[in-house]
């Protein structure tokens, strides 16, 4: 297979992954989460290391306990590429992939810009 060809697998494998709605949700939820640093009240700067899996099941299902469903949507979107999970302690830390996001971005702008040159548009 190609590096095209290898892209478009990789690309179809994200739009599967976002096409459920609970995925969707959650992928969403931790776009909104990530950023690099948190203010503390105190005004020390802290490195955020991102929500646990226990908080984005919170989130999404309004439950404190985590169920086999969130954990197999979770399996899911980290197979696509789409999140990481990561071990921190007794913690399961998600944080978004921003590189296959930028992937995503720019196979979306690819597309877009080869519509008009090939003047098969409607």
């Amino acid at each position: 297979m190609d590096q095209e060809a290898n892209a478009q697998v990789d690309v179809l494998a994200m739009f599967k992954a976002l096409g459920d709605p609970t995925r969707l949700r959650i992928f969403e939820f931790l776009c909104a989460c990530c950023c690099p640093v948190a203010l503390e009240e105190s005004g020390a700067v802290r490195p955020i290391t991102g929500p646990t899996v226990g908080e984005v099941c919170c989130h999404v299902t309004g439950a404190e306990q985590i169920n086999s469903t969130i954990s197999h949507h979770l399996k899911e979107l980290r197979l696509a590429g789409l999140i990481t999970v990561e071990r921190r302690g007794k913690n399961m830390i998600c944080g978004v992939n921003r590189e296959a996001v930028a992937a995503l971005a720019v196979y979306l702008g690819h597309v877009v810009s080869n519509q008009g040159e090939s003047g098969t548009c409607c």
